[in-house]
């Protein structure tokens, strides 16, 4: 008869092909019902529990489709708490199988881990020896419908007995998209029949959605232009009326032509504070209407809120709407490159270190067009939004930036090497985050087929230089010794090359062109002199400058 564990592997196999984790005693008899399936759960073994969360994470952003993770009970389920708690504030399915208690009680190492989870925001399922299936089920729908992780618990003492004979559950119909009210589309429309500069701005929730055509047609139907949130980068691919990505990101064109819309239509983005640059990224008179499955407006800048599907929405709209034929904005300015249109840097900055800007101009040129790029937290995330493009808004992957958290790099990198298994991946990390998150270098070089990590080596936490050392705090704890990222990465199997000067680029080129499989990291020694344009809008915010 099936265990408890094996009854739980097999409603998670319709639905879900990849399991990251670590194992340990709670966990063990499910990994070994997931290692007898290997036809369809694939297993990727992580070095740290954080990983495990982070990887399945990526794995959804890039691909769209469930992912598992795995965790021990007690220490390694805490471990697991800071990427869960980025999952559940970006809004991320997966599904965490951990170890619990026993039913008998806990033990002197346990700890409640329902309320724990419970504090981020998160479901815990509980299976039982006699409805295994039915609650991992349930487990599955609600990560799915409510867009959420969700922790599926197994006891100790239940992981490895007889499950008792159950009927197979019944399969959830799929979601179904929140339509637009009649009067929300009329109202709606008449704003942008009205609006002299109309702005479309896209997010995430547009692409899940499928939204693009409809936000392009309806764009050119009222003569838009059209923009992104960070999570939303690339939806609209080289649409001569596309500005780029909204907000801290924006270059200073993008972020003018912005602030110039009089009605600004935001389909699937949640507008936080970067992307509203705090509140100024629009226009005082501007009618900013939001369009979202959530609840309720998610800013204070919103005048109108409109709860639906993002395509559904602009489809009604673009029903609703005639062409216009002339005074159209998108007609008027030359919007055509728009996001490229930033500062191209020094060859070095005047520490002699690296500039990022410089540093980045050259990597978009070397780099395939055909790349995913995936994002750690720190002060550099400024810099790879603005400077290397990316085709689709799966191909960004920010793992940490919801929670504002670093050190998940890496391990959100395996997730994403095991989505997109034929793109170059291209994994941004700084020091103190790839130090913080080093185990799952190994993870990461063993999983990609091919990728260039770059490590933006400033030898400092960088955000906190460039907040708070500039306002007189001591940066001697913000100081990092400088480490030899490549000589890490051929330890581990990996190359590693240490860059200096934009010359010692040029084997990048050859590295590239060789078609090989394997890893390349760029230890890239970049100055803390030069500071991204958001960052110094967040010190402005801080200190009562704007």
């Amino acid at each position: 008869m099936p265990t408890v564990s094996a009854r739980i592997v097999s409603a998670l196999q319709p639905v879900a092909a990849e399991v990251f984790g670590v194992m340990g005693n709670g966990n063990a008899h499910f990994l070994d019902a997931v290692m007898a399936l290997p036809d369809h759960l694939h297993y990727t073994a992580v070095r740290h529990e954080a990983g495990a969360v982070a990887a399945a994470d990526a794995y959804y952003r890039a691909r769209g489709r469930l992912a598992v993770a795995t965790t021990t009970y007690g220490a390694g389920f805490t471990n697991a708490l800071t990427p869960l708690a980025e999952a559940a504030q970006a809004g991320i399915p997966l599904v965490l199988v951990v170890g619990d208690a026993p039913t008998t009680g806990p033990r002197p190492w346990d700890v409640d881990q329902v309320q724990m989870a419970k504090a981020l925001g998160v479901t815990t399922f509980t299976v039982s020896a006699t409805r295994p299936l039915e609650v991992t089920a349930q487990a599955v729908d609600h990560a799915l419908r409510d867009r959420e992780p969700v922790v599926l618990a197994i006891p100790y003492d239940l992981a490895g007995v007889d499950a008792a004979e159950e009927a197979a559950p019944v399969q959830a119909p799929p979601p179904a998209f929140h339509q637009p009210a009649p009067d929300d589309v009329e109202q709606v429309a008449a704003l942008l029949s009205a609006a002299e500069r109309p702005l479309v701005l896209a997010g995430r929730g547009a692409w899940l959605s499928g939204a693009r055509d409809a936000a392009r047609g309806l764009a050119q139907r009222t003569g838009a232009l059209l923009a992104t949130s960070g999570l939303g980068a690339g939806l609209f691919g080289d649409d001569d009326a596309a500005l780029g990505i909204a907000g801290g990101w924006a270059s200073d064109r993008t972020a003018d032509l912005i602030a110039q819309a009089d009605v600004v239509l935001v389909l699937g983005a949640g507008l936080n504070q970067f992307t509203t640059r705090f509140g100024h990224a629009f226009h005082t008179a501007a009618h900013v209407i939001q369009v979202d499955v959530a609840g309720a407006s998610t800013s204070p800048v919103v005048t109108r809120f409109v709860r639906a599907d993002a395509r559904t929405a602009a489809e009604a709209l673009l029903a609703a709407l005639p062409a216009r034929q002339n005074d159209r904005w998108r007609d008027a300015v030359d919007s055509r490159n728009a996001h490229a249109a930033r500062p191209d840097g020094d060859a070095l900055a005047p520490d002699g270190r690296l500039d990022p800007r410089s540093l980045c101009r050259v990597l978009d040129r070397l780099l395939p067009e055909d790349r995913a790029v995936v994002q750690d937290g720190g002060h550099f995330i400024g810099w790879a939004p603005g400077y290397l493009r990316v085709p689709a808004p799966n191909r960004l992957i920010m793992v940490g930036t919801a929670y504002q958290t670093i050190g998940l790099g890496f391990p959100s990198a395996v997730g994403a090497a095991r989505a997109l298994p034929d793109q170059t991946l291209v994994l941004c990390t700084g020091d103190g985050g790839g130090l913080m998150a080093l185990a799952d270098l190994d993870s990461f070089i063993r999983t990609a087929r091919r990728a260039v990590i770059v490590v933006f080596n400033d030898a400092a936490y960088g955000a906190e230089i460039h907040q708070y050392a500039v306002r007189g705090i001591h940066s001697g704890p913000m100081m990092i010794d400088e480490v030899d990222f490549a000589a890490l990465a051929s330890a581990l199997g990996a190359t590693g090359t240490t860059i200096r000067t934009l010359e010692d680029l040029d084997g990048v080129a050859d590295w590239l062109a060789s078609d090989d499989d394997g890893v390349l990291l760029l230890d890239c020694k970049v100055s803390q002199q030069v500071v991204a344009p958001y960052m110094q809008e967040i010190v402005a915010v801080a200190t009562g400058a704007k």
